[in-house]
């Protein structure tokens, strides 16, 4: 009945707040799979069909000798990778437990550890695999040379980044309308199957073309990506400032919307998501 309240330091909060972030990232992976191990392999597996599907379409079409000059599959992961990395968190992160889910009345659980955790679940489970796929590649078929992994790495964190910024603003918006929070996010995903650019060099599109996809920051995420990759290739229709500054100005709409939300918070809305 009656409680004595210890007044915690900032740094006890930092821990308690990672600690239960912790913990939620592992509930998040262990939700496709009851084992947390196939819910990885999963993914694996996904990632590797994407990549053979577009080396056999590439193959077919005849369409190899039209892109970078250097290792063809460095040059389709590097677009794979980044994509997958992308929709995958924007998916997870519209998706995440918001402030009328059944999850906050725990104490002290609130929509921002379950947003870091959606996040960062699908940022470990990306990066893994990623480190996976390509250490087989490179003993069990053939060495090849990244010419500057830390600047692909950065990409990959920056398409993450922006994918966090995107899914914030429609987990701020399906409170509100579920259904056109959900519509808008499927649209995002699907767009960006020819709207990432993974299939093409930035450098080879004609100005009416580049028009039709420098509005995605995910556009210039991959071609910088391979711009780093490649010893041979200068991306010189890409900025990944722009994809930075995209990313920051959609991440605080999105946390001013998600801040609001949770203000205004009712209990009658978990019925409607």
């Amino acid at each position: 009945m009656f409680q004595i309240r210890k007044r915690e330091t900032t740094f006890r909060k930092v821990l308690t707040f990672c600690e239960l972030v912790y913990h939620n990232i592992v509930r998040t992976i262990r939700k496709t799979h009851g084992n947390a191990l196939m819910s990885i392999a999963m993914n694996l597996m996904q990632m590797i069909i994407f990549v053979l599907a577009f080396y056999f379409m590439f193959s077919i079409l005849g369409l190899r000798g039209a892109v970078l000059r250097g290792d063809f599959m460095v040059y389709i992961m590097t677009g794979i990778f980044l994509f997958m990395t992308h929709i995958k968190t924007v998916a997870a992160v519209s998706g995440s437990e918001g402030p009328a889910s059944p999850m906050m009345k725990h104490a002290p659980m609130n929509t921002s550890i379950s947003i870091a955790a959606a996040a960062l679940s699908q940022l470990y489970i990306q990066m893994l695999s990623l480190v996976v796929i390509m250490f087989a590649y490179h003993v069990l078929v053939t060495p090849f040379e990244i010419q500057s992994v830390t600047g692909v790495m950065f990409m990959i964190l920056l398409a993450w980044f922006t994918a966090v910024a995107v899914g914030m603003v429609f987990l701020a918006i399906k409170p509100w309308s579920p259904g056109f929070s959900s519509l808008l996010s499927t649209i995002y995903q699907r767009a960006n199957m020819i709207a990432s650019g993974k299939m093409f060099v930035a450098n080879t599109l004609t100005p009416q073309l580049l028009n039709m996809f420098d509005w995605n920051p995910l556009f210039h995420c991959i071609d910088q990506s391979r711009g780093y990759a490649f010893v041979n290739y200068s991306p010189r229709n890409s900025s990944w400032e722009y994809a930075f500054y995209v990313g920051v100005i959609f991440l605080m709409i999105g946390m001013m919307g998600e801040f609001y939300t949770r203000k205004h918070a009712s209990a009658s809305w978990s019925a409607r998501q």
